[in-house]
């Protein structure tokens, strides 16, 4: 599923940057709980907040990206 990929890229380079959900949730300004979600595939992140995770983390939004099949990647713009 793509929301997970997206989750598990997020947790991978948060981790990476020394970040703990609670540091990184306070500095996105969002709560824990929904960091969480993201993470686990629960949520879907939208463009905006993908665009700010990818700067909090000074990454780029194509190295935040997880590889998609194209049919993947359709699905995921249908369900934002």
């Amino acid at each position: 599923m793509a929301t997970s990929r997206w989750g598990k890229r997020i947790k991978a380079f948060r981790k990476l940057k020394g970040y703990t959900q609670i540091e990184f949730a306070d500095k996105l300004g969002i709560s824990v709980s929904q960091l969480g979600e993201i993470e686990r595939g629960k949520r879907i992140p939208t463009t905006d907040n993908l665009e700010v995770i990818a700067s909090k983390l000074d990454i780029s939004l194509e190295e935040l990206q997880p590889k998609m099949k194209e049919n993947e990647v359709r699905r995921y713009m249908e369900n934002r």
